[in-house]
C-alpha cells in the first residue's frame, strides 16, 4: 500500500481523556511527523494537529482509537 501524507486534527473535550490520547498517539509515533497542540485555559476544549504520513490502514488504525474515546473528536485528510 502507498504511503500519504497528511493531517489529523484532534479536539478533547476535558482533560480526562488526555492521558489516553498520548498514550494512542506514543503507540503510532512512527507516522507522525509533526505534533502541534493548543489547550485553551479560558475553555474546557484542547486543540491538537498532526501532520502524518503512512498508509491508509496506518492512520486509521490511528484515528480509530481516538475517535472512540470519550470527548474526542478526530477527522483525518489525505492527500491522493
Amino acid at each position: 500500500m502507498e504511503k500519504r501524507i497528511g493531517t489529523i486534527t484532534i479536539l478533547i473535550r476535558g482533560r480526562e481523556a488526555a492521558p489516553s490520547v498520548n498514550q494512542i498517539l506514543s503507540e503510532h509515533s512512527s507516522i507522525i511527523l509533526c505534533r502541534q497542540g493548543l489547550p485553551f485555559h479560558d475553555r474546557p476544549v484542547a486543540v491538537m494537529s498532526l501532520i502524518v504520513e503512512g498508509t491508509s490502514n496506518e492512520v486509521n488504525a490511528l484515528t480509530g482509537p481516538l475517535g472512540r474515546l470519550q470527548g474526542v473528536t478526530c477527522k483525518a485528510v489525505l492527500a491522493s
